[in-house]
């Protein structure tokens, strides 16, 4: 089976969906499914407003159908509600192929971080993105339900997963007075970043990420450490040489990072918020509290042991059979593809 992705985010981009998608590609080659990506790539860019380190295509229909022709897939989603995104909406549509969507990120927040646009004009606008998908994929069972209160139509789950022979316990010392409390992502207002630095702490913070919000944060608290992006091994150490991994943003609909510190042996804080709440629920793996400073005093007695056995619940693997599974399950499977009435994999 052949699944072509149709991404706006995409490399070189460091951000949950890249992650997401690059790792769901992965592991479904052990599936024997082949992913392919539609991607900014193949295309003209321009700047993000507001936003540079972002680049946004500019697809023109015939290149889009071009390179899906040959893709040749057997099923088509559409991860982002950017141009690529609706670009291949349209294609589809004009030539009534189904399709599969994904719902990554709040948008409505986003937006109203940088700009006073109302929410309720976003939530319809994503509404109208999403009502021809055969399946609108999100990450938790709160999300779904959500979702589906706001008037989104056939919402189904896809879970996400994390790399645990990557993100593990390890003895690592970064040399920084203790504690550390880390957060990992996207330095960008949306995050909410500052509800962490202006928190009165001991020991070290430290930032690990890049983005249009860093400079003047860096210029706003000279005591905080901002090392920009780390990837794979590099990464995985700053997480496992941290105490407590502190998680603001209030905006992200499920936060990967929240799984990669946990996976570390890193005990979480945030606000008690979905992408926290959903993530962590009750268990003993993390601080949730409206007070943040609570909460990271709170994460520094949790069982870093403990961390480490949640986060091995969560499998690429499992997310990747999931995702597969919803396609067949709707029949998005392309006229005189793959049948859609195939079996579903069994975990």
């Amino acid at each position: 089976m052949r699944i072509l992705v149709a991404t706006d985010a995409w490399h070189p981009q460091v951000n949950g969906v890249v992650r997401t998608l690059t790792k769901l590609a992965d592991a479904a080659k052990t599936l024997d499914v082949e992913f392919s990506f539609l991607t900014p790539q193949s295309f003209r860019t321009f700047a993000m407003p507001s936003y540079r380190d972002v680049r946004l295509a500019m697809p023109r229909p015939a290149r889009i159908a071009k390179l899906i022709a040959e893709a040749r897939p057997d099923s088509i989603h559409i991860a982002t509600e950017g141009p690529i995104g609706l670009m291949v909406r349209r294609y589809c549509r004009q030539r009534k192929l189904p399709f599969t969507t994904s719902f990554h990120t709040r948008f409505p927040e986003y937006v109203r971080a940088r700009v006073p646009v109302p929410g309720s004009l976003i939530w319809r606008a994503l509404r109208r993105f999403h009502s021809p998908s055969r399946a609108v994929m999100a990450a938790t069972p709160a999300l779904t339900q959500e979702l589906g209160e706001r008037g989104f139509g056939n919402v189904v789950l896809r879970p996400r997963g994390v790399d645990t022979h990557l993100f593990h316990p390890r003895a690592v010392d970064l040399c920084l007075p203790a504690p550390v409390f880390l957060s990992v992502g996207r330095v960008a207002v949306e995050k909410n970043l500052e509800a962490f630095l202006d928190l009165d702490l001991p020991g070290t913070k430290v930032i690990v990420g890049d983005g249009p919000a860093r400079n003047a944060l860096e210029e706003a608290y000279p005591d905080a450490l901002f090392l920009g992006e780390k990837h794979g091994e590099e990464l995985a150490d700053i997480y496992a040489a941290a105490d407590v991994f502190v998680f603001p943003s209030k905006t992200d609909t499920f936060g990967l990072v929240l799984l990669e510190a946990l996976a570390s042996g890193l005990p979480v804080a945030a606000f008690p918020v979905k992408g926290p709440r959903d993530v962590i629920g009750d268990a003993p793996v993390g601080a949730l509290d409206e007070d943040l400073h609570s909460a990271c005093f709170a994460a520094l007695d949790i069982s870093r042991q403990a961390c480490v056995a949640f986060a091995a619940n969560y499998t690429w693997e499992a997310s990747a059979r999931a995702f597969i599974d919803n396609i067949r399950a709707v029949g998005a499977v392309l006229p005189g593809r793959e049948r859609a009435e195939q079996p579903r994999f069994v975990a």
